[in-house]
């Protein structure tokens, strides 16, 4: 194994999954508030699932999204 083609294909596996979440989430967020569905001054519970099949990976990490 290369530790280094290893790392950066870590890292750029999270520039994407980091950058494709928050663009995600901003647009739910906004439609949820142009539907009325939210006030734009709530938090609430987030949480997502990283899974690896083929090396039996299964994490959930659980957070909080604050509006205001």
């Amino acid at each position: 194994m290369n530790e280094e083609t290893f790392n950066m294909s870590i890292r750029k596996f999270l520039k994407t999954v980091g950058v494709r979440s928050q663009t995600e989430i901003e647009r739910a967020v906004a439609k949820a508030i142009a539907d009325g569905k939210l006030k734009g001054n709530e938090a609430f519970p987030a949480r997502i699932q990283l899974t690896i099949d083929k090396v039996g990976l299964s994490l959930t990490l659980d957070g909080e999204i604050k509006l205001e």
